[in-house]
């Protein structure tokens, strides 16, 4: 294979053109420009130019499709093709299995697979794609039930968080009449499901458990959950195979778009700034492939950057809608991509957070971030035994690499691309918080406190 143009390569060509020409030098072309303004880039000795990346059609995919449209991954000597999957099972099969050098995944994916839920596999993740970006979304019947149960403003408008206490009486109504009650996520070990259960389990409506025999996650469960691809989860609810779901954006305001939904609560209310997406790689890939890991990771830091100046989101919209990335009508990307976030038809309020790439160290990925998942997946018995302390710090630093990331982050300082101060000083644990709907404190140097602190799920030594 012939090895990439480089830009000093390119540079001097386009000069020796111009030269050719007939031009001295006093005016510079487009192209010309455009070399010069890239050529800060330090292209590192790349092993792999050519690369194939999955992504399923949310919003929360941008990064990549930034990092490809605005010349990111070229920056970098990178030859990226973006491909969009049909499942998370497809996405983490195809990582798995080297059809895609690297993939848009759930963070709890490759949690997953080196904690010994689901397929096994070693992988990792250089960089979290984003905060926020999801909602709870119910149908038009279920919230005719829970807005009697949901207070006003003094405008007489609903206020939120809504928590899930209000969605108990309808629950209740629903058995009493013989129907399960039933919602959809998007995969087993999603933020989403977690979400989802968090939300519940914080109003004492039992989300249920999983074991090695029942891997549905339904015993004992107040509520039926299901897995639905996101872009299905507006037409499932519509059929009334659902009653609610859990998803990512654009399919909370698609609901609200085709009127048969309304969502009622986001993910930043359930857990304030929360990681959602993140990059992976496997493990092999990695050893094979270092330079081309950081390469890849500093196109996204970028692209997140990018992504995170409100200047840029009318044209993220606009390349978010195109039929290769995510294929939402622009109104129903913009609802939440510029700021805003609807409810009910015509209830739009402010939500800068709601989708967040760049800012709150959005793109780092943070060893206390990954252990809540653990802590998630253990509390509702997708790891089946009790683990030690020890069992959680070592886990997420085989799958978390913040070394990476910081690799990457060090040479776009050098090269003026982003800021020192957007580098956290962290030996990659936040501090404790209580940002949660229902006020309870997460320090992930204590997962198996954090764990016994819920009157629902599981119970460790």
């Amino acid at each position: 294979m012939n090895s990439p143009i480089t830009k000093s390569t390119l540079l001097l060509s386009v000069v020796l053109l111009l030269f050719s020409c007939g031009g001295k030098g006093s005016k510079k072309t487009t192209s010309e420009k455009e070399v010069i303004e890239t050529s800060a880039t330090k292209t590192l000795e790349i092993e792999k130019p050519q690369l194939t990346f999955g992504f399923i059609k949310l919003t929360d995919m941008a990064p990549l499709a930034i990092a490809k449209e605005k010349g990111f991954f070229e920056d970098e000597g990178l030859f990226v093709s973006v491909e969009a999957q049909s499942n998370w099972k497809n996405v983490l099969d195809r990582v798995i299995d080297g059809q895609l050098d690297g993939s848009h995944m759930l963070a709890g994916q490759p949690i997953a697979a080196g904690a010994g839920f689901g397929r096994q596999a070693a992988l990792v993740t250089p960089f979290s794609m984003d905060l926020n970006g999801n909602a709870i979304t119910v149908s038009n019947d279920v919230w005719s039930k829970m807005k009697p149960n949901v207070q006003k403003d003094a405008d007489g408008k609903r206020i939120h968080p809504i928590k899930a206490d209000a969605l108990k009486p309808v629950i209740d109504e629903y058995r009493s009449n013989g129907k399960a009650f039933k919602m959809g996520m998007v995969f087993p070990v999603s933020t989403h499901n977690y979400e989802i259960r968090y939300w519940l389990a914080a109003a004492g409506i039992h989300p249920g458990m999983y074991t090695s025999d029942h891997v549905q996650g339904q015993i004992d469960a107040d509520v039926l959950l299901s897995v639905t691809p996101p872009p299905q989860m507006p037409a499932t609810l519509e059929a009334g195979t659902i009653y609610g779901y859990c998803v990512g954006e654009p399919w909370n305001q698609q609901a609200v778009f085709k009127g048969i939904g309304v969502p009622v609560v986001t993910n930043y209310d359930i857990w304030q700034n929360n990681p959602e997406k993140v990059f992976v790689m496997t493990k092999k890939f990695v050893e094979e492939n270092p330079n081309t890991a950081i390469a890849v990771t500093k196109a996204l830091i970028r692209a997140g950057k990018w992504l995170d100046n409100p200047k840029n989101r009318a044209e993220a919209v606009k390349i978010l809608s195109m039929s290769q990335y995510v294929g939402a009508d622009e109104v129903v990307l913009a609802n939440s991509m510029t700021g805003t976030f609807e409810y009910e038809k015509g209830d739009k309020r402010e939500m800068p957070d709601f989708n967040v790439f760049y800012k709150h160290h959005a793109t780092y990925p943070f060893y206390s971030d990954g252990i809540w998942f653990l802590t998630q997946m253990r509390r509702w018995g997708q790891i089946p035994e009790a683990k030690p302390k020890a069992w959680y710090d070592e886990t997420i630093k085989d799958i978390y690499r913040p070394d990476i990331w910081k690799k990457a982050a060090d040479l776009l300082v050098e090269e003026g691309h982003i800021e020192a101060k957007d580098i956290p000083n962290t030996n990659g644990y936040k501090p404790a918080t209580t940002h949660f709907i229902d006020g309870n404190a997460y320090d992930g140097k204590d997962p198996i406190g954090y764990i016994n602190s819920f009157s629902i799920g599981n119970k460790d030594k």
